[in-house]
């Protein structure tokens, strides 16, 4: 994520789950429902700025004549797309800029970027009993004080990386 200009803010709905422990001025949500898109725009941004309405309401503006919305799952428990997390990101004037894994990390310019979202696989689990079945999760990247931190949602709390080698 890059900054495009001047963060404004459109009105939001309440926001997620409460922070779980973390590191002292980091800001982790846990895992709910389908709504680990949601909980990566929150944990990179490090507040509570979009909630399931919020992102249920870009959904509607990105399809507004969908019978069944593609942006989202069909139960409306979330497992929103990619369309959804680049619209909020826009409604805060920050640009999400997609990065080719082909591509060098040393081009990074890690100092004109606010964080990363990333899509990876996950493992299905239903409680304790992990299914054989692979689905994409959403999962956020954040620095603070020059320790970046994996802020998955479904992580109990934010996971050190470490500096800029150790991300790289």
């Amino acid at each position: 994520l890059q900054a495009a200009g001047a963060a404004g803010g459109p009105a939001m709905s309440e926001p997620g789950p409460e922070a779980a422990e973390a590191p002292p001025g980091l800001y982790h949500e846990r895992q709910r429902l389908e709504l680990c898109a949601v909980h990566a725009l929150n944990n990179v941004l490090q507040r509570p700025c979009f909630s399931q309405e919020a992102a249920d309401d870009i959904c509607k503006r990105l399809a507004p004549d969908a019978r069944l919305n593609p942006h989202r799952s069909v139960l409306g428990t979330g497992n929103y797309d990619v369309n959804v997390i680049m619209a909020a990101l826009q409604s805060l004037e920050l640009a999400a800029v997609w990065w080719d894994k082909r591509r060098p990390l040393e081009q990074l310019v890690l100092g004109q970027i606010v964080g990363f979202i990333l899509n990876v696989p996950s493992n299905v689990s239903l409680g304790f009993v992990s299914l054989p079945v692979r689905r994409k999760h959403w999962l956020a990247v954040r620095q603070l004080r020059g320790t970046y931190y994996n802020l998955d949602s479904k992580l109990k709390a934010p996971a050190p990386i470490g500096g800029e080698d150790e991300l790289r």
